[in-house]
């Protein structure tokens, strides 16, 4: 048997599972939202944001990690902002450590509070994997209705907080030609940069972002790729928008970088039955 089985531990309040792969690498999860709230590539540093501001209360969301969007992004539809799903409690499945990875599997299913908001039968899964200078974010979703159910649609995200050094010297490579969404000016565009710098608030939709994301920064890189998550959203709030944040510290601005690997632009269609999963893969270099 491994001597690094995954294990609960408290992180303010909250029950936490923690993965440690046998490499080193590690990776927390909280069940509230089932959150990753941090992650250490082996032999690495802390490589996700987490607001020292932030709150940890039941049906309050977490500023930082990797919340969980789920069934809606941001204020597009009826629900609250961004959904259910990442205030929620989640229940742990499965954890597993390999030769190579920890694992961790938590499930989140429809109740009555949820069918008050959203009157669908789903089930919703978080696969997270941590081993090496990787880690794996899985989200599945099923209509588990009956077979004369209508089918349902949702938008989602994994809204990850990536931590950086200094914000303004970071470059993010790899969006060079995609049509986006721009929330601060509500106008449409096209990156025409090689590399997006930050010097200023930005919260950009980018649609139909296939390619490898690179972050840039002075002497280390990110890897970023999704498998069935057609867009990215990047986002960073600056300086007057953080100020407006109560659970982000004055200068959090200038350590965060939010890439999110997203399905927005054309929401998932399920019909009874159905199933749909998408995957942010990070690497650390």
């Amino acid at each position: 048997m491994s001597t690094h089985q995954p294990r609960l531990i408290d992180v303010h309040g909250q029950p936490a599972v923690h993965l440690r792969a046998p490499d080193g690498a590690q990776a927390i999860v909280l069940l509230h939202g089932a959150q990753v709230v941090s992650w250490v590539p082996a032999g690495g540093e802390e490589r996700l944001y987490l607001s020292e501001a932030s709150g940890f209360a039941d049906g309050q969301a977490v500023r930082g990690g990797v919340p969980v969007i789920f069934p809606q992004f941001e204020q597009r539809g009826p629900l609250p902002r961004h959904g259910f799903a990442r205030t929620r409690r989640w229940e742990l499945q499965r954890t597993d450590t390999g030769r190579d990875d920890a694992i961790a599997v938590l499930r989140l299913c429809d109740d009555e509070r949820t069918r008050e908001q959203w009157p669908h039968a789903f089930g919703a899964e978080l696969t997270v994997a941590v081993g090496g200078t990787r880690l794996d974010v899985e989200l599945e979703v099923e209509h588990r209705g009956e077979a004369d159910a209508p089918a349902f649609s949702f938008t989602a995200a994994l809204h990850t907080y990536l931590r950086v050094r200094e914000v303004e010297e970071t470059r993010l490579e790899g969006l060079r030609g995609l049509r986006y969404h721009d929330n601060v000016r509500g106008s449409e565009s096209v990156q025409d940069l090689y590399a997006l710098s930050i010097d200023d608030e930005v919260d950009r939709i980018y649609f139909d972002a296939t390619r490898p994301l690179q972050l840039q920064e002075p002497h280390r890189t990110l890897t970023i790729e999704s498998q069935q998550f057609p867009d990215v959203v990047v986002w960073n709030p600056w300086q007057d928008k953080t100020a407006r944040l109560a659970d982000l510290p004055p200068l959090g601005f200038r350590r965060m970088l939010c890439v999110e690997a997203a399905a927005i632009g054309r929401p998932i269609v399920l019909a009874p039955g159905e199933q749909w999963w998408g995957r942010q893969t990070l690497v650390a270099g």
